[in-house]
């Protein structure tokens, strides 16, 4: 018997118009809230309908939507000067995980002074946070089930993971409607992203039996709906299974980390600037079949390792993502370094088989 620690911070509701409660919700934790959003949810009109719903709700909410996709210390920084000037109690992260995982850092910065590179690690917060809402209106980064946020570091763009319990979104409101105008792109690739994080999340070096059963149940829903949302975009249903398996995926990470996967993908994005899921996606085949020879059982579990890394080349070619590097863009002549720069990526110790910088320049020529 393994020990095990459950945390039971957040309070997450699932269905379909459950973002109309967030009135409600909110007027438990504060009366004057920053709601963190971007100006693509903006346009699509949602922080409009969260305003209403705080207002009727009698919470005073102000909108801060300069997030930008990878936000960084300096959108982070920004938002909590603009926090501070409102005397805001709470915080709602409204959007993708860019806005989710902004809003986080906000909180870090806002209640605890520094600034986010003072909490790059884990547990470096020393007083509390302001209650936080998670909305998200992707199914990708699981980040609404997370205590970390990733924030790029503004010169370097280094992903940095600062976590710490108290980051943790006291209520998670997931409302599918909200993940109905994503376009076909943005589909695949948050999509890919949450399948890759829950093959990641069950065979790390830190799973416990927890994990695995998030990790297990995120896969069996994420598989079976990906491929309908790609081909019916307004398939309520498979839009609120990839909603519910983003988030228990995100649930595994919180419990048992992630792997190579993520660790070749992190210098992709710095270096080449191709996008997290696609990056994610694309090196992920290569690193199940790397990992077979030691996590074979616990993939066979799930399909095999074979089958799995012809499962997510499937989703790849589905949402119309180029499943080799050299169409990314990336340079051959750059291989070398990436691997170097994956080695030092936090998540890199967690995969189950020990990655090293000629085996992750293997990694990344296999996917060349």
């Amino acid at each position: 018997m393994r020990p095990l620690q459950i945390r039971t911070r957040t309070l997450a509701l699932f269905g379909r118009g459950v973002f109309a409660q967030l009135g409600a919700h909110a007027a438990k934790h504060g009366k004057r809230a920053l709601l963190v959003s971007d100006p693509g949810v903006v346009a699509a009109g949602y922080p409009n309908q969260a305003m209403a719903s705080l207002m009727a709700a009698e919470v005073e909410a102000f909108l801060f939507d300069g997030v930008a996709e990878n936000p960084t210390s300096d959108h982070v920084e920004a938002g909590a000067a603009f926090a501070r000037e409102k005397d805001v109690d709470l915080i709602i992260g409204l959007g993708g995980g860019s806005s989710v995982d902004c809003a986080k850092g906000i909180n870090f910065v806002l209640t605890n002074g520094g600034q986010m590179e003072d909490y790059w690690g884990v547990g470096k917060a020393k007083h509390e946070m302001l209650p936080l809402i998670a909305v998200p209106t992707t199914s990708g980064t699981g980040s609404e089930a997370q205590s970390f946020a990733l924030i790029s570091h503004p010169v370097s763009h280094a992903k940095m993971a600062c976590g710490d319990p108290k980051a943790m979104p006291r209520t998670v409101l997931l409302d599918p409607e909200l993940t109905r105008t994503m376009p076909h792109r943005t589909t695949a690739l948050s999509g890919v992203d949450a399948v890759t994080h829950a093959l990641e999340s069950f065979v790390t070096a830190r799973r416990t039996d927890l994990s695995a059963q998030y990790a297990r149940e995120a896969w069996d829903r994420l598989s079976k709906a990906l491929p309908r949302v790609l081909d019916a975009p307004d398939d309520l249903e498979a839009r609120g299974e990839m909603q519910l398996g983003a988030f228990q995926a995100g649930a595994a990470i919180e419990e048992s980390m992630l792997g190579a996967a993520h660790a070749c993908a992190n210098p992709l994005t710095a270096r080449f600037g191709v996008v997290h899921g696609a990056a994610v996606g694309v090196m992920m085949p290569a690193v199940l079949r790397y990992n077979a020879p030691v996590a074979g059982a616990l993939y066979d579990e799930l399909g095999g390792a074979e089958a799995l890394a012809s499962t997510v080349e499937g989703f790849l070619r589905q949402g119309d993502l180029p499943l080799r590097l050299r169409d990314h863009g990336v340079e051959e002549s750059a291989i070398t370094k990436l691997a170097e720069d994956a080695s030092k990526q936090w998540t890199a110790r967690f995969n189950p088989r020990e990655v090293d910088v000629p085996a992750l320049e293997e990694i990344y020529r296999c996917v060349f």
